[in-house]
C-alpha cells in the first residue's frame, strides 16, 4: 500500500520527521512575534500576530515548495544535505542571533517585521523540511497543517519545554541530522556509491553521532569558559 508514491512507513516516518522539526525550531518564531509586537497597543497585538503568522506562513509554504523543487536538480541535494548538518549542530548548540528584531509601535510594521524576520530565520526550517518531505509537495503541505497551529499556539509552551526538557532539542537535531544523512545519501551524483546499504545507513548513523557528540562537547566547552 502506497500514499502519495511512498509506503505507509516511508509517508508517516517523513510527516513525523516534518512535523517534530516545525516544533523544535519553533522557538525562533515565538521570539520573533513576541520582539516585533511587545511594544504594540494590547488591543491590537493579537491582530498583529495572527496578521504576521498568516503572512509567514504563505511565505514558508511557497518558499519549502520552492525548494522540494529546486532540491531535485544534480548536486543540490548534497549541499543542503551538507547545509543541514551545520543547521542540526546549531541548533544543538543554541547560536542563534535575535538582537536584530525590533519591537515596532504600528500594526503595519510589526506584521511586515515578522514576515521579513520569519522568511531569513526560517530557512533552516525550509530546507530541513524540503529534505524530509521525499519531494512530495502534498506532504509538506500536510506537514505544515497540521504543525502551523501547534507553533503558533503553542510557541511559548515549546520553549518552556525545550528549556525544561533538553532531550527534545537532542531529539530535534537527531532528526535534522539524519535528514542530511538521508539528502546526502540519496544525491543522485553519489548513488553508485549508497546503493550499498552499509554504506548508506553507516554514513546517516555517523552524521547524527557526530552532530550530537561535536554538539555537546562544545556546550560542555562554552559552560566551563563561563
Amino acid at each position: 500500500m502506497e500514499i502519495m508514491g511512498l509506503s505507509v512507513a516511508q509517508f508517516f516516518t517523513a510527516l513525523f520527521s516534518i512535523v517534530m522539526i516545525d516544533l523544535v525550531l519553533a522557538g525562533d518564531n515565538a521570539i520573533v512575534i513576541g520582539l516585533a509586537c511587545r511594544n504594540l497597543p494590547k488591543s491590537v497585538q493579537m491582530k498583529g500576530i495572527v496578521l504576521g503568522t498568516a503572512g509567514a506562513i504563505v511565505i514558508r509554504i511557497l518558499a519549502t515548495i520552492a525548494v522540494v523543487w529546486l532540491l531535485q536538480i544534480p548536486g543540490l541535494r548534497l549541499g543542503g544535505g551538507i547545509l543541514l548538518v551545520y543547521i542540526a549542530f546549531k541548533l544543538l548548540t543554541k547560536q542563534d542571533n535575535h538582537e536584530n528584531i525590533e519591537a515596532k509601535d504600528s500594526l503595519l510594521s510589526a506584521v511586515l517585521t515578522i514576515i521579513v524576520a520569519d522568511a531569513i530565520m526560517g530557512l533552516d526550517n525550509i530546507l530541513a523540511v524540503a529534505g524530509a518531505s521525499h519531494g512530495s509537495y502534498i506532504l509538506v503541505i500536510v506537514g505544515l497543517l497540521i504543525s502551523i497551529p501547534i507553533m503558533v499556539f503553542g510557541s511559548t509552551l515549546i520553549i518552556k519545554l525545550t528549556d525544561r526538557f533538553p532531550i527534545i532539542i537532542d531529539i530535534g537535531a537527531a532528526i535534522i541530522a539524519y535528514t542530511a544523512g538521508s539528502m546526502i545519501t540519496e544525491e543522485p551524483l553519489l548513488h553508485n556509491i549508497f546503493v550499498n546499504p552499509v554504506l548508506k545507513y553507516g554514513l546517516i548513523i555517523l552524521i547524527i553521532a557526530g552532530v550530537l557528540i561535536i554538539g555537546k562537547r562544545r556546550i560542555i566547552s562554552r559552560a566551563a569558559c563561563k
